[in-house]
This record gives C-alpha cells, sequence and structure tokens, in this order.
C-alpha cells in the first residue's frame, strides 16, 4: 500500500487520537495545570509505545518531565533526533475562542483546540510518520530518538541541564523539529535562523515623592522626561541602535541568503496597508524580511509613569518605567548585549535622575548554512509533496533551545514546520489546517527515506 494509501485509510482514526491529547489542558506556566501537563507526557508515552518506538522513558527535571524514546535498528544509517514539546499556552481571553480551547473541532477543514498547531498537531505527525514506516516495513531506514518536553512555552529552563547530562543518549547526526510555518499556504520553507532575545527592565527615579508642578516645575529633574530622554538615544536616525558595540557578532546578509529573501516575494506595500500603517519603518538599507528575519533590533516594549487616569493631574513624577527586549541574530552574545545597553543607559542619563536595570531573559540566535546537504534533503522532500521545493528563510522569533541543541549536541537542527502564520498560535482559536496534517506526515516520511 502507498504511504498516501496508507495515510488516507487511517485518517480519520489518527484526528481522534490527536484530539484526545488536544482535550488535555497541559498549560505549563500554570501551577495548577502541573497534574495536566503530566498527564499529557503519560498520554505521549502510551502513543509511542503503541506506535512501536522502544526504549521509552519518562524523565523528572525540576519543573515538567522530558520524554525519550529511541528505534535504533539502522547499522550504518545516520540517526535523527526528533524534538517537540507538548506543553501549551494558556488560553485567556476565553471568551474570544468560538469554540472551548480544550474540546477540539473540525471546522473547514481545520482542527480549532489550544495546542493543535504549537506542537502538539506538528509532533503527533512525526510519531505517526514513524508508526506508518514501521507498519509498513517492519523498520526505520534510519535511526531514530525523540525528544519531548513539557517547558518549551516557558522558555526550556529545565531542559539545556537535560542535554548537557544525556550527551550521549542524545547523539545525533541531525535534530529534527516541526514548530514552525510554512511561508503560505502550499509554499513550504525552512527556517535557517531564529533571532536571540535579551530583555531588561528600566527604572529611572528623582524626588522622593510626586512634585507640584507649580511650585516645583522648572526647577526639579522629571522622571518621566528623563526617561524619554533616554530612550530616545538608544536609535539613531537611520533607524539603527546607537548602543556602542550592539553590533559585534551582526553577520553581513550572503549574496544566497539575500536571494532567498528576494524569491519569498514579500509585497511591502501589502504589509504596509494590511497593518494599517502610514509608512513601514527600519533599519536603513533593509527590506521589510531582511529587517524582521535577520537583522537585530531594541523595541520598547512598554513605558509608563506618573498620572494616567482621566483629565489632568499637574504633576511631576518621581518615577518612569520602560521594558525593553532585543531580538538577536548572528554571535550576538545577550549578557554582552545587555551590559553595553546598560552601560549607555548610564552615560546618557539626564543630570539629577537615579538608574536602575534589571536584566532579565538571556539567549543566543540560531543559525545553520541552508547550503548544508541535509537541509537540501529536506527542501527536496518538501518538493515531491508539495510540488514546490521549500525555501530558505531566517524566522524573527526565538526558540532559544535550537541554539543549545546545536551547540551541545554539535549537530545540525533541520526545522521543517507544517504550521501557517495565521493560526492563532498564542491566541484564541489556535487551529490547525488539516492539509498540512496530510502532507506533512508524507512529507517527513519522504524525508526520512531519502537519509
Amino acid at each position: 500500500m502507498s504511504y498516501e494509501s496508507y495515510f488516507k485509510e487511517h485518517r480519520e482514526e489518527h484526528l481522534d487520537e490527536l484530539k484526545q491529547w488536544l482535550t488535555i489542558p497541559s498549560i505549563s506556566a500554570l501551577s495548577a495545570h502541573k497534574e495536566d501537563v503530566l498527564r499529557a507526557a503519560n498520554w505521549l508515552l502510551d502513543t509511542l509505545k503503541r506506535a512501536g518506538l522502544e526504549n521509552i522513558e519518562l524523565h523528572p527535571t525540576a519543573g515538567h518531565p522530558v520524554i525519550y524514546a529511541d528505534y535504533l535498528h539502522a547499522p550504518g544509517q545516520p540517526t535523527i533526533l526528533v524534538y517537540g514539546h507538548y506543553d501549551v499556552q494558556p488560553v485567556d481571553p476565553l471568551n474570544l475562542w468560538t469554540t472551548p480551547p480544550f474540546e477540539p473541532e473540525i471546522r473547514d477543514g481545520k482542527l480549532y483546540a489550544r495546542g493543535a498547531t504549537d506542537d502538539k498537531g506538528q509532533v503527533f505527525i512525526h510519531i505517526k510518520a514513524l508508526e506508518a514506516i514501521l507498519k509498513q516495513e517492519g523498520t526505520l531506514p534510519v535511526n531514530i530518538k525523540l525528544c519531548i518536553e513539557g517547558e518549551e512555552e516557558i522558555s526550556s529552563a529545565n531542559l539545556p541541564p537535560f542535554l548537557e547530562a544525556n550527551k550521549a543518549k542524545l547523539a545525533a547526526d541531525a535534530v529534527l523539529v516541526s514548530d514552525t510555518s510554512l511561508l503560505d499556504r502550499g509554499r513550504p520553507a525552512i527556517c535557517t535562523g531564529l533571532r536571540g532575545l535579551c530583555s531588561l527592565e528600566v527604572n529611572v527615579s528623582t524626588a522622593l515623592t510626586d512634585l507640584h508642578s507649580g511650585t516645583f516645575g522648572g526647577g526639579v529633574p522629571n522622571a518621566l522626561h528623563a526617561l524619554v530622554s533616554l530612550l530616545s538615544s538608544l536609535h539613531d536616525d537611520k533607524g539603527r541602535v546607537a548602543v556602542d558595540g550592539f553590533y559585534k557578532g551582526v553577520p553581513e546578509l550572503s549574496p544566497m541568503m539575500r536571494e532567498e529573501f528576494t524569491k519569498q516575494g514579500v509585497d511591502e506595500e501589502k504589509v504596509r496597508e494590511n497593518l494599517g500603517l502610514e509608512a513601514l519603518y527600519g533599519e536603513e538599507g533593509y527590506t521589510f524580511v531582511e529587517r524582521v528575519g535577520a537583522r537585530p533590533t531594541l523595541e520598547l516594549n512598554g513605558v509608563y509613569g506618573g498620572f494616567q487616569g482621566e483629565g489632568s493631574k499637574t504633576v511631576i513624577p518621581k518615577e518612569a518605567h520602560a521594558k525593553i527586549t532585543c531580538r538577536l541574530v548572528g554571535d550576538q552574545d545577550p549578557q554582552a548585549i545587555l551590559d553595553a545597553i546598560e552601560t549607555h543607559l548610564k552615560a546618557n542619563l539626564q543630570t539629577g535622575a537615579r538608574l536602575e536595570v534589571k536584566q532579565i531573559e538571556k539567549a543566543r540566535a540560531f543559525n545553520i548554512d541552508p547550503s548544508h546537504p541535509i537541509l537540501q534533503t529536506a527542501a527536496d522532500a518538501y518538493g515531491k509533496v508539495y510540488g514546490t521545493r521549500a525555501l530558505f528563510t531566517k524566522d524573527g522569533g526565538s526558540i532559544p533551545i535550537m541554539e543549545s541543541f546545536s551547540r551541545v549536541l554539535k549537530a545540525p537542527v533541520v526545522l521543517m514546520g507544517f504550521g501557517l502564520d495565521d493560526e492563532n498560535l498564542h491566541a484564541p482559536d489556535e487551529h490547525f489546517n488539516l492539509e498540512n496534517f496530510d502532507m506533512g506526515l508524507l512529507t517527513i516520511v519522504e524525508f526520512l527515506k531519502a537519509l
């Protein structure tokens, strides 16, 4: 039986099984759902056993458990480590869901539920692809290991120590991940870069208390003025970050990568119109798609202080606050970036103001050369199923653990996603287009057999 026929014959059975997993509210961020996260992990254990995988283990961590399984019966063939996550985002605001988030429903060829595309649906594709090959052929064409965690939505805090402690167990020739998106319907993509991340909070203070602007205005520092002036110093008039040393480790875009960006055919005017903007804005000398995928950023995420109620209040605020995040590329060191920003802020602080900086998140960028043979094989696999070869992209978002896999296991990471950007991941009415569920199964089979 062809794989296409096999998956058609078992489609309803597979979707019913996936729906069972999606009913479990495995929200890793909320302590009230700790038992649900464990329940989702145990569901996965049972499913891997039924699929025919071996050495299936649940590894406790300081947080939620990591699931391991393997099938190692292809001597002389590559070993592929499949990574994914079974935890999901919170569901708020609940009133914006058309149907309850943990009561999966298929509408218009889309499966609606929290976790449908991020990432239970995409992990499930791998499990069913492996099961299909085992049932059809009795063995796998390559050696397979799986590492599925329950903390990706809360930054995978306990996975790096697990990787370090289990390097031999997890050793592989490549890491295969489906947690990204196609460019568009029918247009597959392989992500060759994910931006890193660092974040900080900035607090500026002046007097011991808020002051009357009539009595003290013009004679004392204003915390809001000081903060606005400070934040404005972080960029120049060409959209570049004005922090000394910020661009250390940022690579220039290669001609091949710029060509891949051009092939995406992003219509900047359409982007502008769809977002309701008067104009796009960013670093001079780069296109929109290059700016959001391959260049570093420094963004203000929140600025607040002083009186914010209805009407006016003639007050000079004693404090003001800002939240800042940076997306990082190439070899930018998140700790060095945070230190450089803090140094810049201290050097540009207005007279009479005090500064407190709290450094928070740190994650390095992930990059892989698109000419790597295994990425070319993956692009060909998409081509055979989708009818068009995958383009190589860089994603502006961050999956911090990708860099850890690449560095600790010294293996290429292949990001073969089957989601779409409009599937509301992290938002109400999350869904998964089932045409990509169907084609994803065939693409993974094609890829593994091609290896």
